[in-house]
């Protein structure tokens, strides 16, 4: 996997971590891994413990029966991640940015950025919006 996207920002940036942070990863496939994670950078954080939230999915079905349990992990100040297959990579997938925020929107957040993660993966990020965000 490259390092970088097309911006040629590396990809722990892009996703939004930084040193010291608490990463999730769910259902991230064995092969997948973050290169140049920053310093102090925890992968084995539990949804509700992490700064950002890396949640992999082939299928919406499955993304509807968890995006609850996802939302309602996210702190205050987190970033959840979606991340599908990309069709410009030739995979296949229902999954598409417009049906994430047909999911996720009326959760109570909403996508501020949209993201090739390396070169199998699409990914939308979510974070609470700021009438929504529950107290820290």
């Amino acid at each position: 996997m490259s390092d970088t996207g097309y911006s040629g920002t590396p990809l722990a940036k892009k996703l939004r971590i930084k040193p010291g942070h608490a990463v999730a990863l769910r259902h991230a496939p064995a092969d997948w891994s973050l290169p140049d994670v920053p310093e102090g950078v925890r992968l084995d954080a539990r949804p509700e413990e992490a700064d950002v939230v890396l949640a992999f999915h082939r299928a919406a079905a499955d993304l509807r029966g968890e995006a609850t349990e996802l939302v309602a992990a996210l702190r205050p100040t987190s970033c959840l991640w979606l991340l599908w297959p990309r069709r410009a990579a030739g995979h296949s997938s229902d999954i598409t940015d417009n049906e994430l925020r047909e999911i996720m929107l009326p959760l109570g957040v909403v996508d501020v950025k949209v993201a090739a993660v390396g070169v199998d993966w699409s990914g939308l990020a979510f974070v609470w919006r700021k009438e929504n965000r529950p107290p820290t």
